[in-house]
């Protein structure tokens, strides 16, 4: 079993490396939400609910909506680095992933509040990751993606969500082609961190 150092660090956001191909097992899914369904959650509400998407017809349909919301939104991007090809194969090949999830959240007439709005998503997004890693530890690959916002109305129109559900974070989930998933790159820890105040970190 992977420890708890190893999973955290290895959750990546998978794009190019998604079986297509390889069915995954409904129930493995539902064992992932189940165990995010515990994370924390503000005032313990349970506010989030989950869309998890497996027919063929409405995975092509979602995935030709977050296409056309991913190439219009990278219109001017630099076709030629690395991120951007790999976000480029993913939204070519969103419909073709075994597993959409969709974390969403109900809200009053579905406006979402002015200002912050870190408690309502702080109540839907910890689960959103808790899957991510209990994906990983079944032997699962995810990505996160939120393309899909650009065109909220379209995919919940294709899912027939009513209209105080709110969309959070699309989750692709499909095995994994190869393995050896290691820590990403990130800044030293002193270049981030603040102790007890904002003070200015030395270049």
């Amino acid at each position: 079993m992977m420890d708890a150092a190893a999973l955290l660090t290895t959750t990546r956001t998978v794009r190019r490396r998604l079986d297509l191909d390889r069915p995954v097992d409904l129930d493995v899914v539902r064992d992932c939400v189940r165990t995010a369904q515990q994370a924390p959650n503000g005032g313990d509400r349970e506010a989030g609910s989950w869309v998890v998407i497996t027919d063929e017809v409405l995975r092509e349909k979602v995935g030709a909506v977050y296409r056309t919301a991913f190439t219009a939104r990278h219109r001017d991007a630099d076709g030629g680095s690395r991120l951007v090809r790999s976000a480029q194969h993913l939204a070519e090949n969103m419909g073709r992933v075994p597993v959409l999830v969709l974390p969403c959240v109900r809200v009053p007439d579905g406006r979402l509040p002015t200002g912050s709005q870190a408690s309502l998503w702080g109540s839907v997004l910890p689960a959103a990751w808790s899957y991510m890693l209990a994906a990983r530890a079944a032997g699962l690959a995810t990505a996160w993606t939120t393309v899909h916002l650009d065109a909220e109305e379209e995919i919940a129109a294709i899912l027939g969500l009513p209209a105080d559900v709110r969309q959070g974070v699309l989750i692709p989930t499909a095995f994994p082609l190869g393995d050896g998933f290691r820590p990403a790159r990130r800044r030293p820890l002193d270049d981030v961190l603040h102790l007890n105040a904002w003070t200015e970190i030395r270049p």
